[in-house]
């Protein structure tokens, strides 16, 4: 089982979504499956057969979040360094093309969220800016082609 690093925060959210899936939502599927089945022939039910899935897909979703949580390793951000980038690090670096500047917080791939500046580890970006130094440039193949970055700053 791979282990997954995440934040307290991170892996609070997953508790609380496992929660609302196990208490709320299977609750209701299952209402749903019986309301389907009550309306008779289940050959030919289509709410039946669109309940069943609806109820498969959340299971398989219920399993992956255990599985998650079960192999989270919990990292302890005052343990974390600054001298290079390293996961739960806020990096600040500079578009080399466009001479902006951008910041992101390197999180586990469960944590990410682009909109709130949180890339994963494992993503081009991530691997690319990983053990790199303030003041160092670094070349990171993205789909789009090459983005040249220079890091400013590693914070926490």
């Amino acid at each position: 089982m791979k282990t997954t690093y995440m934040t307290e925060e991170g892996y609070r959210k997953l508790k609380e979504e496992l929660t609302h899936l196990e208490s709320v939502k299977r609750p209701e599927i299952s209402r749903q499956i019986g309301e389907a089945r009550d309306k008779g022939d289940l050959s030919e039910n289509a709410e039946y057969d669109a309940a069943k899935e609806a109820q498969g897909m959340l299971e398989a979703k219920i399993s992956q979040l255990k599985g998650v949580l079960a192999s989270a390793r919990l990292i302890d951000s005052t343990a974390i360094g600054i001298e290079t980038v390293k996961i739960m690090n806020k990096v600040t670096m500079k578009n080399l093309k466009t001479q902006k500047l951008m910041t992101y917080m390197l999180v586990s791939e469960t944590e990410a969220d682009f909109k709130e500046g949180k890339i994963a580890v494992n993503t081009p970006i991530g691997q690319g800016l990983m053990g790199k130094k303030v003041g160092d440039v670094v070349d990171i193949s993205i789909p789009s082609g090459i983005l040249s970055v220079e890091i400013i700053e590693i914070a926490i």
